[in-house]
């Protein structure tokens, strides 16, 4: 939290919005401990009611990010291009890269991958990190979570701002197919807030969640071609006498591989990705949300016993 100030508006959006919403759909059940099944459209309708405490607690995470900050959000512009700086330097003095037009090839990756990264790690503690405000006033749980990935989606759309501004100074060419951008950056968001609701309801019962993914992100970014394409992995490989399909099941069994592809082809290649493909990559988040947003509603009125 960043002060009383922030906490008491908080507190107030909660209850007004809880006041509503008791007032509409007779939910004093809830408060009674003995909430009764709800439909997924009246999870989506109530959130839609704290629509305003989402906003707010978006706000809240991306002043507290810049707090007594020099540069501010100008940091959103800045990191990206330093990162790039960094690898940039790598792989080409220390491991020089043959990839064409390489600062392009790896902002286009780096910057979803850092938006998944940073989305998912701090979800995993934003139900824990606010303890004192789920124990103390009613609001769906869910709220917290949404907004932690949301800012980290406001921090991705700015980052994006360097990324355009490095195509057109290198002249590269747009796909007529730039419009599908958006589109894959709401399955990116869907499947980033699905991961997120899942650890973050691990992360009430078992602190370890943290500790653990962070290893796994670190195992997880260097799987996924971000810094290197995936024509430097081996097309096939003998595993048990079979023949695996190494592209093939990179993109299936890692949805960030398909989603960072996707990117790619949209603005680095500068042609239509294969709407097949985009498909199934939403299939993979909108199921993956699905079950994260399950998996969060069935334990959420146990959080504030364990937090």
């Amino acid at each position: 939290m960043n002060g009383d100030a922030t906490s008491v508006q908080l507190d107030t959006d909660s209850q007004n919005a809880h006041a509503a919403l008791t007032a509409t759909d007779s939910r004093s059940a809830y408060l009674a401990g003995g909430r009764p099944r709800a439909s997924a459209f009246a999870h989506v309708r109530e959130l839609w009611r704290y629509r305003d405490l989402i906003r707010n607690l978006v706000v809240r995470d991306l002043k507290a990010r810049y707090k007594n900050s020099v540069l501010g959000f100008l940091w959103s512009l800045l990191n990206p291009l330093g990162m790039m700086f960094v690898f940039m330097f790598v792989f080409t003095v220390m491991m020089p890269s043959q990839v064409d037009r390489f600062p392009i090839f790896l902002l286009c990756g780096l910057l979803p991958w850092n938006f998944f990264s940073a989305g998912v790690m701090v979800g995993i503690t934003s139900i824990t990190g606010n303890a004192n405000l789920v124990k103390k006033v009613y609001f769906p749980r869910e709220v917290l979570t949404i907004s932690s990935v949301l800012a980290n989606l406001v921090n991705f759309l700015l980052g994006l701002i360097v990324l355009f501004v490095v195509l057109l100074v290198s002249r590269s060419p747009l796909s007529a197919w730039l419009w599908l951008l958006p589109v894959v950056i709401l399955i990116e968001t869907c499947f980033v807030l699905g991961v997120a609701l899942i650890l973050s309801t691990l992360n009430v019962f078992y602190r370890d969640t943290i500790m653990i993914m962070d290893v796994v992100m670190l195992a997880w970014f260097f799987l996924t071609p971000v810094v290197y394409p995936i024509t430097t992995l081996p097309s096939n490989y003998q595993f048990l006498g079979m023949t695996v399909d190494v592209h093939r099941w990179m993109y299936i069994l890692n949805p960030m591989a398909s989603l960072i592809a996707a990117y790619r082809d949209l603005l680095y290649w500068g042609y239509r990705t294969d709407l097949d493909f985009l498909a199934r990559t939403a299939v993979t988040a909108f199921a993956v949300l699905a079950f994260g947003y399950w998996f969060f509603v069935r334990f959420r009125d146990r959080f504030g016993e364990e937090v």
